[in-house]
């Protein structure tokens, strides 16, 4: 089983790749959506027992926002995947531009976000990482090995 973190500011893309990538296989785990931790525990904990995929398509921007889904899902045996979305502020303000109501997220949250950003690693338990680049309606994903650097 998977247990898919995203780590990105807001309006990178994240929430469209979930839909590319991983809308047919795990269950997307978002705190926008659930509106509250505690319901977002529900479902962590719910796909974990179940042992179904899921993605935690939050921004997770800090190591110790992560290691809560790492340590809970590596001691059920979940393969532990992280997917590192390159911070691109001006498209990302461009992008939020696009949205409405309270999906618009003020500039100063995506630079509050931006300015706490820790680039994942293999030291917290990732089994896998990617960085994902975002270029007009695309997304490039390269594996990033052991000893990479971002």
């Amino acid at each position: 089983m998977e247990c898919v973190i995203f780590i990105g500011i807001q309006a990178s893309g994240k929430s469209t790749f979930y839909k590319e990538y991983f809308f047919k296989t795990h269950m997307r785990i978002n705190l926008d959506m659930l509106k509250t931790r505690n319901r977002e525990n529900i479902y962590l904990q719910a796909s974990i027992e179940t042992m179904q995929r899921f993605v935690v398509d939050n921004t997770n921007p800090t190591v110790e926002e992560r290691k809560k889904y790492i340590a809970v899902s590596k001691n059920k045996g979940f393969k532990i995947i992280g997917y590192y979305f390159e911070p691109d502020f001006v498209e990302s303000i461009k992008r939020n531009e696009k949205r409405t109501g309270k999906e618009h997220i003020p500039e100063i949250g995506i630079k509050s976000v931006m300015s706490k950003l820790e680039v994942p690693s293999y030291e917290e338990g990732f089994d896998e990482l990617y960085s994902v680049t975002s270029c007009e309606g695309t997304f490039r994903v390269e594996k990033l090995t052991d000893n990479h650097t971002m």
